[in-house]
């Protein structure tokens, strides 16, 4: 099989399958964009004259086609491809004759390769802050069904001070908005055109209009020098990383607290049995396995990140071949929170606060009454504060 850079001799079958990895089952997913892209990077060279208005046609046709046929599940992309740019060449080829084998004028797959990941990191931050928002107002409707039940509410795991179900649904919702935000941010470095920079050093000899496919691919600006392009490698991955690391975290503290209040000792919540798994040995036990794993969740991408940052460490400058492997944790990270989000606003709508089970006991109310003796009798706060710690020992002295 020809790959895009084959000068005649066979590629050894095992440097092949050590250095494609799973290129090109990742790839899959970037089809659709490296389409947009190709299909803005030939009307740029027709506009420039360095397409005819025929092949320029003849290539959108076919690569329009070609996204659908994927889209259908009609072709894949095979390991010999390498990856999605081979693929679609190739199968453009076959599809509308040596027209197709112009379409790669003045790019590399270098920068191809980037404008197909930047417009999929836009994609699915999007994507995720809108999940972010979902779970949020699924703890919107925890307020609005049960927001005036009482709350103990703990520092240090002790029993501190009266809380509620609104208030505590609520701090968790603020933060997931704060989650969708830092999302909706992280797109900034991937909002960069790369197209025109091919392999890192631009594309001599030919008269390219990055601006023109900076619009057609409604990228803010277009990345300059060439040089930083490929020295950006990385960055645009780590930031959504690690975005979805703090959103993670998030999901995680929440996972936290309702595996507490689900144990028999506290027993704030109930959960649908539908959404528990029982004991293979142990005939009474209900299991919330699906809020350990949204705990554990924020390891994948803490993980991922540090591969993510150590992969361009140390790199000199211009394109290297390690940068291939930022593609799996990326894609790895933004599964997990996708996955993550959906089954989190799931489980938040058959949560129910049990009323009976939650009680709040006298001592929650001590920094309330010390407030109370400062304002009625003009004490110090300090003193007030001896006052009713002292109250409450003799209390439990009794």
């Amino acid at each position: 099989m020809t790959r895009l850079w084959d000068k005649g001799t066979p590629l050894d079958e095992r440097i092949l399958k050590f250095t494609a990895g799973e290129d090109h089952r990742l790839d899959e997913r970037l089809v659709k964009y490296d389409v947009r892209a190709s299909i803005a990077h030939a009307r740029m060279l027709g506009e420039q004259s360095l397409l005819t208005p025929e092949d320029c046609a003849a290539i959108c046709t076919g690569l329009e086609t070609l996204g659908i046929q994927h889209a259908n599940g009609e072709w894949s992309i095979q390991l010999e491809q390498e990856d999605v740019h081979s693929a679609l060449e190739q199968r453009l080829i076959t599809m509308i004759g040596p027209a197709g084998g112009r379409v790669h004028l003045g790019r590399s797959r270098n920068d191809q390769v980037l404008a197909a990941l930047r417009l999929y990191i836009r994609d699915a931050a999007k994507i995720l802050a809108n999940g972010a928002n979902e779970v949020a107002n699924e703890l919107d409707g925890i307020t609005e069904r049960q927001g005036t039940l009482p709350l103990p509410g703990y520092t240090h795991m002790q029993p501190a001070m009266p809380s509620s179900v609104a208030l505590w649904a609520e701090g968790f919702a603020a933060e997931l908005r704060d989650d969708a935000v830092g999302l909706a941010g992280a797109v900034r470095r991937a909002d960069l055109n790369p197209l025109g920079s091919a392999a890192g050093y631009g594309v001599p000899g030919l008269p390219l209009d990055r601006e023109a496919t900076r619009e057609a691919l409604a990228f803010s600006r277009t990345q300059e020098p060439v040089t930083a392009v490929q020295l950006s490698r990385g960055k645009a991955e780590a930031s959504l990383i690690f975005e979805l690391t703090l959103l993670l975290g998030d999901l995680g503290r929440l996972a936290s607290d309702l595996l507490l209040f689900y144990t028999e000792e506290f027993a704030f919540i109930a959960l649908p049995d539908e959404m528990t798994t029982g004991s293979s040995i142990m005939p009474q036990k209900r299991n919330p396995d699906v809020l350990e794993l949204v705990r554990s969740a924020q390891a994948v991408t803490t993980a991922a990140l540090m591969e993510t940052l150590t992969i361009t460490t140390k790199l000199t400058s211009g394109y290297q071949r390690d940068l291939q492997r930022l593609k799996a944790p990326l894609f790895r990270s933004i599964d997990l929170a996708d996955e993550t989000l959906a089954i989190v606003a799931h489980i938040l709508h058959g949560v129910r606060f049990r009323s009976e089970k939650i009680e709040l006991s006298e001592e929650l109310f001590a920094t309330e009454r010390a407030n109370k003796l400062v304002v009625q009798e003009g004490i110090p706060f300090r003193e007030a504060y001896q006052r009713i710690a002292a109250m409450l020992k003799r209390q439990r002295d009794n």
